[in-house]
């Protein structure tokens, strides 16, 4: 099972729903991101629940496997195309040091 986020023309996920796995060729499909896209005529890209933004804003892979696109996305989320990777609502991405940076509290 395998997570994709539909994206809007602002690069914002709109939705994100669970779907075939990407090795999966069940009906001779071969790209998930692109038949789901092509199904909603969005842009729609794989994301992964067992990836998530540390304490450290660094990304991790909850089963010590290799993060993917920085966090899970989410719901009002933005896809960065040219770090390929998903920030939060708020948060900042710096591409140097491949660090989530949280949105500061202002008092």
């Amino acid at each position: 099972m395998a997570h994709y986020a539909f994206l809007n023309s602002a690069n914002q996920v709109t939705e994100v729903i669970v779907g075939r796995d990407e090795d999966d060729t069940t009906g001779g499909v071969s790209d998930w991101e692109a038949f789901y896209g092509h199904i909603r005529n969005q842009v729609c890209k794989r994301t992964s629940y067992n990836t998530n933004i540390g304490e450290d804003g660094i990304p991790h892979h909850t089963n010590g496997g290799t993060p993917f696109r920085g966090c899970y996305a989410g719901i009002g989320f933005t896809y960065d195309e040219v770090n390929d990777v998903f920030i939060p609502h708020g948060w900042s991405y710096d591409a140097v040091n491949d660090v989530f940076v949280a949105p500061t509290v202002e008092e």
